[in-house]
C-alpha cells in the first residue's frame, strides 16, 4: 500500500482545445521542457504535445511554484503576471506556454467535485483528513511527518497528499487517508464493533393510542429510520461470510469507518524504531506541537445542497433540512440519523436533551398554573392590604435598615414589594414544591427507560466492559511505564503505581478545594458589598428624582439597586471564574492519567460540577438560607466580620427574602442562559466568517470539501462535556429553588427549544466532523442529576420553612388569631416587634440630617421584624413563645415533607422499572441467535472441510481471503 502524492496515473483530464494563440508555441514544445527540467518524461522528445504531457508539465510546476512564496493579493491580475513570469524563469517556458499549463492545471481541479470525499481515482473513500503548513524552521516537523506518515502505511493506511500550490491559501498541504477492507476488518475485530448478521424478526407491536395526533411533529420515515433494523454481533474477521456484507466499501459506515482511522492515529508513532523514544506517539501530541494543524473526518456535503457525487450520502444536507433549522423546532428529532452520521455519543446527548426537554413541558405547565393562581388570589392578600394601609401600614414606624446613613421609615414604602411576593409565595408554592420532588424522580426513572431502548437499538448493551478493556487511553500507555499481569486476560498491561496515584489524587483534590475556596471568598466579597454599598444607596436615593417618578417610583428601593447590582457583580465574577477554572480542571485532570477515556470524563466530570455547583449556587444559598436569620436586633445588631468592622448583617423588608432569591435566581438563570446561546451560535459563526473571507472571493468549484471543512471550528473533546455542564446547572436551578420561582421551568423550557436547534446547527455547519465515539449513557452526569434531585428535596423544604413565610402565616392563623378566625387580619402588627428609641447606642442611631420630615421627638418606638418580647417586659427583647411555635412548626414542615416527597419518589422508583420488558426480551432474543448462528455456522463450515477432504482436494479450506498482514497497533490486547 502506497503513500500517493498528486495526481493518480489512471486519472483522465477533461478534453479541451488550447486557443489559438497558442499554435505557434506548440512545435518543438515537449523538447523545450525535456531540455529545461529534469523532472519531465525522459526519451520521448520528438513525440507531440499531448494531454499526458502536459499533466506530468503540470505536476513538475507544483515544485516550481512551491518557491514563489503567496501574498495576500494573490488574486490580482499584477500578481497573476508576475508569477507567469515566474514560472516561465524558473522552466524555461515562454508565458503563454505557462498560461496553458496553469490554466489545464485549474481545470484539473475544477473537474473534482467540491463535495468529493474520494480520492482522486473517485473509488477510495476518505476516512481523514491531516493539515499541515511548512515553516521555515520545521525540519524537525518535517522529519516527525515523514516518519509518521511512513508508520501510517506500514499497518495499512493508503495516503494521497494535496500539494499547497492546490489549496487556496497557496499555504496548507491536507494528506487524505483512506482505510482499506484488510485495516477496517482488522480493527473492527480489535473493537469488537457490532455489525449486523440478521434481519431483526421481532415485530413492533408497540400501537401508541391516538398517534394520528403526533403527525405534525413527525419527521419523513426515511430520516427517523435511515437504516433498516438488523441482529448484530460482534465482528470477527476469521467469520467474515458470517455477517451480511453486501458491499465491502460501504458495509462500515463512515462514523465507524472515522472512528477505526482516529483509533489508529492516536496510537501510531513518529519516531523510528532505533531512537527508542516511546513516549512519541498519537495525533493529539503531534497537533499540540504543530506538527500538524488539524486532524479531521469529512462532512459528506455541504449543508445547504446535496453533494452531486450520487456516492455521497448527503446525510449532513437531511439533518440540516430536518433537524437544525429552528422552524423544526416542533419536530422529533431524527436521532438514528444523529448517530449514523456523528457517533452514539453526541446522539446519547441529543436524546437525553429532547427528552429532558419533553418532560420540561409538564413542570412548566404545573408551574405556570401556581403563578397564575398567586395572580387570581391578589386580592386575599390580606397582609399586603394592611400594609398598604394609611391607618395601619401608614403608622407603623420601622427601625433604620443600616448604621448612621440609613433613616427610620413606614411601613407602607414596601406596598409594591409585598404584592410582587405574594405572586411566588403562596400556598400553590408549597404544593409546586412538591410536584418537583416527585416529578424529579420520574423524569430520572422514564430516562432510564428511554436509555435502556436506546442502548439496545445503537448496539450499546455490554458496552461498558468493552470500554474499559479495550479503550485505553494513549496517554496512559505513554505515561504508565511499568507493566503487571492482567489476571483475566493474562497479559502484561500498563499500570499506575498506588503511591503515584495517591500522590496525584491528593495534589488533585488539593488543587479544587483551592479554587472552592476562591470562590466563596469572591461570594463573602459580594456579600461585602451588599453590606457596605445598601448604606450608599439608602442615603443617595432618599432624595433621588427616580422617586418621583409614577410607574416606576415606588419600586426603585435601595434594596432592589443592592440585590440588581450585587446579583450583576456576582454574574460577571462567574463568568470570569469559569474560563480560569476549565483549564486548570483539564490540567489537574491530565496529571491524575485515567486509565479510560470513561474514567476521564467521569473524574473531570466531577470537578468541574463541584466548581460550578459552588460557582452558580452560593449567592443563591446565601439569600436563601443565610441573608436576614442573624441579624440580631436593635441595640444589639451582629456584623460580619465583627463590630469594628461596620458591616451589619442583610435584614429582610417585611415581605421578606423570597422575592429577593427569585431576582437573583432569574438574574443568573436567565444571563447565563442568554449569554451561553450568544456564545455557542455567534462565536464560531464570526470565527468562520473571519476565516474563510479570502476563499469565498473564489469559484465555488475551486473550494474542495477539505478545505472547506479545515476552515470551520474544531468541536474539541470537551465540546460535548460543556453542553452537559450547561444543561446540568440549569437542571440545579429549576429543582433547587423552584419553589421561590414557579416559572423557572418555564424559562429552561424555552431555553431548551431554542437550544436543541442551537446546538444541531452549530454542530452541523459551525463545526467540523467530530470523531464518532460510543458511550452507552451520559455517565457520571446520571448520578450527578440524582444527587441534585434528593438535594432539591431538602433545598425546597427549607425555602418554603425558612425563606417564605407560608409557616408563620398559617401559624398565626391556627393558633393566634386573636378573634379565632380563620384570616390573616392583625397578622402584620402581630409579625412585629417594638424597640425603644431612646436605648439606641450612638453607633446605630441615624445621624439627625437623614431623618425625614415627618419625623419628630413624640415618635418614641420603632418596629422591626422578629418575635420579641417589648421594652419594659421582664424578658424584654427575648424571643417569645410564638417564636419557638414558629420554629417548631418550620422542623415539622420540613420533617414531613422531605419524608413525604422521599417516600413517594422511592415508590415511584421501585413501581417503574429501568428497563422495559419488551427490550430484555429483544436482548435475550439477540444473544440465543447469535449462538444459535454461530453454532450452525460452524456445523456447516465442518461439514465442507470434511466434504472437501473426502474429495482427497489439496487446497486449505479459507473462510477469509489471504491478505498482507499489517502492524496492529494496540498495546493493551
Amino acid at each position: 500500500m502506497h503513500r500517493i502524492t498528486g495526481r493518480s496515473g489512471g486519472d483522465s483530464l477533461i478534453e479541451m482545445s488550447p486557443p489559438d494563440s497558442f499554435n505557434d508555441d506548440m512545435n518543438g514544445f515537449h523538447q523545450h521542457v525535456s531540455s529545461s527540467t529534469g523532472s519531465f518524461q525522459q526519451g520521448q522528445s520528438e513525440s507531440p504535445f499531448t494531454p499526458d504531457v502536459c499533466v506530468e508539465t503540470c505536476e513538475s510546476l507544483n515544485t516550481s511554484l512551491a518557491s514563489l512564496a503567496p501574498s495576500d493579493h494573490s488574486d490580482s491580475p499584477r500578481y497573476e503576471a508576475q508569477t507567469l513570469e515566474q514560472i516561465g524563469a524558473l522552466t524555461g517556458l515562454s508565458r503563454k506556454r505557462a498560461l496553458f499549463l496553469k490554466f489545464r492545471s485549474r481545470i484539473d481541479k475544477q473537474q473534482h467535485s467540491k463535495d468529493s470525499v474520494f480520492f482522486r481515482d473517485g473509488v477510495r473513500r476518505i476516512d481523514f483528513i491531516l493539515s499541515y503548513v511548512d515553516d521555515k524552521d520545521g525540519e524537525r516537523k518535517q522529519e516527525r511527518r515523514k516518519v509518521y506518515e511512513a508508520n501510517l502505511v506500514k499497518v495499512g493506511l493508503e495516503l494521497e497528499t494535496e500539494d499547497k500550490m492546490e489549496s487556496e491559501d497557496g499555504k496548507t498541504y491536507f494528506v487524505k487517508i483512506h482505510a482499506p477492507w484488510e485495516v477496517l476488518a482488522t480493527y473492527a475485530d480489535v473493537l469488537k464493533i457490532k455489525v449486523p448478521f440478521k434481519a431483526n424478526d421481532i415485530p413492533d407491536n408497540s400501537e401508541i393510542p391516538m398517534n394520528w395526533l403526533s403527525t405534525p411533529f413527525r419527521l419523513p420515515k426515511h430520516i427517523m429510520q435511515p437504516e433498516p433494523d438488523y441482529f448484530t454481533a460482534p465482528f470477527n474477521k476469521s467469520k467474515s461470510d458470517f455477517f451480511l456484507i453486501d458491499n465491502k466499501d460501504t458495509f462500515f459506515p463512515p462514523s465507524t469507518r472515522n472512528r477505526i482511522v482516529y483509533y489508529i492515529l492516536s496510537r501510531c508513532s513518529y519516531f523510528r524504531d532505533e531512537c527508542g523514544e516511546k513516549d512519541k506517539k498519537g495525533i493529539k501530541r503531534l497537533l499540540n506541537n504543530g506538527t500538524y494543524m488539524a486532524a479531521f473526518p469529512l462532512h459528506d456535503s455541504r449543508y445547504w445542497t446535496r453533494s452531486r457525487d450520487a456516492n455521497c450520502e448527503s446525510e449532513r444536507y437531511d439533518l440540516y433540512n430536518h433537524w437544525a433549522k429552528f422552524l423544526c423546532f416542533f419536530k422529533e428529532q431524527p436521532l438514528n440519523l444523529i448517530r449514523k452520521y456523528y457517533g452514539e455519543k453526541i446522539g446519547i446527548y441529543f436524546a437525553w436533551l429532547g427528552f429532558y426537554t419533553e418532560m420540561l413541558f409538564f413542570a412548566a405547565v404545573v408551574g405556570t398554573l401556581c403563578f397564575v393562581y398567586g395572580f387570581l388570589t391578589y386580592d386575599d392578600n390580606e397582609w399586603s392590604k394592611e400594609i398598604c394601609r394609611e391607618d395601619i401600614g401608614g403608622n407603623i414606624i420601622m427601625c433604620p435598615l443600616c448604621d448612621k446613613k440609613c433613616s427610620y421609615w413606614k411601613l407602607n414604602t414596601t406596598c409594591n414589594s409585598s404584592w410582587q411576593s405574594h405572586l411566588f409565595d403562596n400556598v400553590g408554592t408549597v404544593f409546586f414544591a412538591i410536584f418537583m420532588g416527585i416529578w424529579v424522580t420520574l423524569f430520572l426513572e422514564f430516562w432510564k427507560r428511554r436509555q435502556a431502548r436506546l442502548e439496545y437499538e445503537w448496539d450499546l448493551v455490554d458496552f461498558e466492559e468493552e470500554q474499559q478493556q479495550l479503550q485505553l487511553r494513549p496517554e496512559y500507555e505513554i505515561k504508565c511505564t511499568n507493566r503487571k499481569l492482567n489476571r483475566i486476560t493474562q497479559e502484561m498491561e500498563p499500570y499506575l503505581p498506588v503511591t503515584s496515584k495517591c500522590a496525584r489524587t491528593c495534589l488533585s483534590g488539593a488543587t479544587v478545594l483551592l479554587w472552592i475556596s476562591l470562590i466563596i471568598a469572591c461570594i463573602i466579597g459580594v456579600i461585602a458589598y451588599r453590606l457596605a454599598v445598601y448604606a450608599a444607596f439608602a442615603s443617595i436615593m432618599k432624595d433621588s428624582p427616580t422617586t418621583h417618578l409614577e410607574v416606576v417610583g415606588p419600586y426603585i428601593t435601595p434594596q432592589l439597586a443592592t440585590s440588581v447590582t450585587a446579583s450583576c457583580i456576582n454574574f460577571v465574577i462567574i463568568m470570569i471564574l469559569n474560563l480560569m477554572y476549565e483549564r486548570v480542571a483539564i490540567w489537574i485532570t491530565d496529571m491524575e492519567i485515567p486509565k479510560t477515556h470513561l474514567e476521564y470524563e467521569n473524574k473531570l466530570t466531577v470537578k468541574m460540577f463541584l466548581f460550578q455547583f459552588v460557582n452558580y449556587y452560593s449567592s443563591c444559598f446565601y439569600v436563601a438560607f443565610f441573608k436576614g436569620k442573624f441579624v440580631g436586633y436593635p441595640g444589639k445588631y451582629a456584623y460580619m466580620f465583627g463590630r469594628l468592622s461596620n458591616l451589619r448583617n442583610e435584614e429582610c423588608d417585611p415581605g421578606g427574602c423570597l422575592i429577593e432569591l427569585t431576582t437573583q435566581l432569574v438574574i443568573v438563570m436567565t444571563g447565563k442562559q442568554v449569554w451561553g446561546n450568544i456564545q455557542e451560535a455567534l462565536v464560531p459563526w464570526l470565527m468562520n466568517w473571519w476565516g474563510s473571507r479570502k476563499a469565498r472571493r473564489h469559484p465555488e468549484s475551486l473550494y474542495s470539501r477539505w478545505e472547506q471543512d479545515n476552515d470551520l471550528q474544531s468541536f474539541g473533546q470537551l465540546g460535548l462535556f460543556d453542553e452537559y455542564l450547561e444543561m446540568v446547572i440549569q437542571f440545579g436551578f429549576i429543582t433547587l429553588f423552584v419553589a421561590s420561582f414557579p416559572l423557572a421551568p418555564l424559562l429552561a423550557l424555552i431555553n431548551n427549544i431554542i437550544e436543541v436547534r442551537v446546538d444541531a446547527w452549530k454542530l452541523t455547519t459551525q463545526f467540523r466532523r467530530p470523531v464518532a465515539a460510543k458511550a452507552h449513557s451520559i455517565g457520571a452526569w446520571e448520578e450527578i442529576l440524582s444527587g441534585i434531585a434528593v438535594l432539591s428535596v431538602v433545598t425546597n423544604a427549607f425555602i418554603v420553612a425558612f425563606t417564605s413565610d407560608m409557616i408563620p402565616r398559617l401559624v398565626y392563623m391556627y393558633a393566634y388569631q386573636p378573634k379565632g378566625e380563620m384570616n390573616m387580619k392583625g397578622y402584620i402588627s402581630n409579625s412585629l416587634s417594638v424597640f425603644n428609641i431612646s436605648e439606641f447606642p450612638v453607633a446605630n442611631s441615624p445621624d439627625p440630617e437623614e431623618n425625614p420630615s415627618w419625623f419628630n421627638s413624640s415618635i418614641t418606638t420603632c418596629s422591626y421584624r422578629d418575635y420579641r418580647y417589648p421594652p419594659g417586659h421582664d424578658k424584654q427583647y427575648s424571643h417569645t413563645m410564638q417564636f419557638w411555635h414558629i420554629l417548631a412548626a418550620k422542623l415539622a414542615f420540613i420533617i414531613i415533607m422531605e419524608h413525604v416527597v422521599f417516600l413517594v419518589k422511592f415508590f415511584v422508583a421501585w413501581m417503574i422499572p429501568d428497563v422495559p420488558s419488551e427490550v430484555r426480551a429483544r436482548v435475550k432474543r439477540e444473544r440465543y441467535l447469535v449462538q444459535e448462528y454461530l453454532h450452525n455456522y460452524e456445523v456447516e463450515k465442518l461439514k465442507i472441510q470434511l466434504s472437501q477432504s473426502s474429495n482427497e482436494c489439496s487446497c486449505t479450506p479459507m473462510i477469509y481471503p489471504s491478505l498482507p498482514a499489517h502492524e496492529v497497533l494496540s498495546e493493551c490486547l
